[in-house]
C-alpha cells in the first residue's frame, strides 16, 4: 500500500475516533488507542506496515520529551530533585522487586524475570499517555499531577542502564568489566558530546540560521536538533527520549526557547497521536482469542498490583485520599518504554519472543483500559474522596507544574518558585 494511503486511513481514522472518545469523556489517548485496533491486522486489517509506522511514530514520544526538556531549566529541575530521586527511585525499585518475584513464581528464570519486572514496573508510567490525560483534566497542577511527573521523569531516565545491561543477562553469565565497559564507554561518550555540543555549538548555529530570516529553515534546524540527538544517544544503546530531553533541558536558557517550542508542538502532537494508533495496530488480538482467561488475569493483576502501590507510596508522600487514587491510577497502565526494553531482550536471546508477545499484548490493553480506569475514578471516585476530605486543597504550588509541559503553554508562570 502507498504510504500517501496510508496516512490517509491513519488521519481519517484519528479524526473520527478522537472526538467520539472525547464526547464519552475517556479522553484523546483512547481515541487513539481504539482508532488503531479497528485498522489494524487484527481488525479490518486496512494497514498493515507496522514497521515502517512505529518508527515514524515514536519520533512523536521523542518531541514530547524535547519539549519537557526545553521548559526545565536546571535550576527548576533541582527543586524537584526530592520528588524525582526519591519518590520517583522508590516506585521504579518497589515495583520491579514485586513483579520480578511474582513473574518468578510462574517458573520464569531470574534474567527473563527482572526484565519483565523491570519492564513493566518502569513502562507502567507512560509518560506520552499520562500527561496528556491529566492536562486534559487540568490535574497538572494538583499534588497528584506533580508527583506523577516527578516519577515519569526518573523512569525515562532509569530505563537507560537497563537497557545496556540487558544484552549481559543472556544465559545468565556473570557480568565482567571487559563485556560492560565498551556500553558504559559508548553510552558516556554520547552523552559528552551532546552536553558539550549543547553547551557550545547549538546556539550559535541557531543565531546563524535566525540571522536568514527565513522561517522553515528555523524549523528545519529545530527538527535536525531533536532527530539528530536522539539518533547520536540511541546509536550509542541508550534512548531516544533521553538524549530529546537533554537537548532541551540544554537549551532551555537560550533565547530562542519559546520560538522552538512553538515550531516543534504542532509535529510532537500528530506524531504522539500516530503513536498510540501504532500501539493499537500492534495488539495480536488473535492471542487474546487463544488465551483470554490468562491474558485478561494477568492485565488485571499488573494494573491492581501497580495501582496499589502507587497508592501507598503516594500515602507515604502525604497525599490526600484523592490525590493518592489520581496519582495511583493514573500511573497504573503498561506504555511505550517496554516495548523497547522487549526488543531488546529479545535481539539479545535473553527472553523467548513468545513471552515478548504475550507481555506486548498486556502492556497494550493495560494501556487502552488505563484511559477508562482514570475516566471512572474521576466521574464517581474522585467527587467522593474529594467531599470527605477533612481539609481544604492547599499545597498546590503556585508555579505549578502545568507550567513545566508543553501541553499548556504559559512560558511566564515559572517567575516563582515551588511552594510545598
Amino acid at each position: 500500500m502507498p504510504f500517501l494511503t496510508t496516512l490517509v486511513i491513519l488521519l481519517l481514522a484519528a479524526i473520527i475516533a478522537v472526538p467520539l472518545a472525547k464526547r464519552f469523556g475517556f479522553g484523546s489517548v483512547l481515541g487513539y488507542l481504539a482508532a488503531g485496533l479497528v485498522i489494524g491486522p487484527s481488525g479490518l486489517g486496512l494497514v498493515s506496515d507496522l514497521a515502517s509506522i512505529g518508527e515514524v511514530s515514536e519520533l512523536g514520544v521523542v518531541m514530547l520529551l524535547f519539549l519537557i526538556g526545553l521548559e526545565l531549566r536546571p535550576a527548576r529541575l533541582w527543586i524537584m530533585r526530592r520528588s524525582v530521586f526519591g519518590m520517583g527511585a522508590v516506585q521504579v525499585i518497589g515495583t520491579t522487586a514485586v513483579l520480578s518475584a511474582l513473574a518468578h513464581q510462574f517458573g520464569i528464570s531470574w534474567a527473563v524475570a527482572f526484565v519483565a519486572g523491570f519492564s513493566l514496573s518502569l513502562s507502567l508510567s507512560s509518560t506520552a499517555l499520562v500527561l496528556p490525560m491529566l492536562s486534559e483534566r487540568d490535574l497538572l497542577n494538583a499534588h497528584a499531577g506533580r508527583d506523577a511527573f516527578a516519577v515519569l521523569l526518573f523512569q525515562d531516565v532509569a530505563v537507560i542502564p537497563v537497557v545496556a545491561l540487558i544484552p549481559l543477562l543472556h544465559g545468565g553469565a556473570e557480568v565482567t568489566s571487559s563485556e560492560i565497559w565498551p556500553y558504559v564507554a559508548k553510552a558516556v561518550g554520547a552523552l559528552a558530546i551532546v552536553l558539550v555540543g549543547g553547551r557550545f555549538l547549538i546556539r550559535p548555529i541557531f543565531r546563524l540560521v535566525d540571522s536568514a530570516k527565513t522561517p522553515e529553515i528555523f524549523t528545519a534546524a529545530a527538527l535536525v536538533v531533536v532527530g539528530g540527538t536522539a539518533a547520536l544517544v540511541n546509536a550509542a544503546g541508550l534512548s531516544m527520549s533521553l538524549g530529546a530531553f537533554m537537548a532541551g533541558v540544554l537549551l532551555s536558557d537560550s533565547e530562542y526557547r519559546h520560538e522552538l517550542q512553538a515550531d516543534i508542538e504542532p509535529f510532537e502532537g500528530l506524531l504522539l497521536g500516530i503513536f498510540f494508533i501504532s500501539v493499537g495496530m500492534s495488539a495480536d488480538l488473535a492471542l487474546l482469542r487463544t488465551e483470554p482467561g490468562r491474558i485478561f488475569a494477568v492485565v488485571g493483576a499488573l494494573l491492581a498490583t501497580k495501582m496499589l502501590l502507587n497508592f501507598a507510596l503516594a500515602k507515604i508522600g502525604k497525599q490526600r485520599n484523592a490525590d493518592a487514587a489520581r496519582f495511583a491510577v493514573a500511573l497504573g497502565q503498561a506504555g511505550e518504554f517496554g516495548f523497547v526494553i522487549f526488543g531488546v531482550a529479545v535481539a539479545s536471546n535473553v527472553m523467548a519472543a513468545d513471552i515478548s508477545d504475550r507481555v506486548a499484548l498486556v502492556i497494550t490493553l493495560s494501556m487502552i483500559a488505563s484511559p477508562m480506569l482514570f475516566a471512572l475514578e474521576e466521574r464517581f471516585l474522585a467527587p467522593v474522596l474529594l467531599r470527605s476530605s477533612d481539609r481544604p486543597i492547599t499545597g498546590i504550588p503556585r508555579a505549578s507544574i502545568s507550567c513545566a509541559l508543553p501541553v499548556r503553554r504559559k512560558p511566564k508562570c515559572w517567575s516563582s518558585r515551588w511552594r510545598t
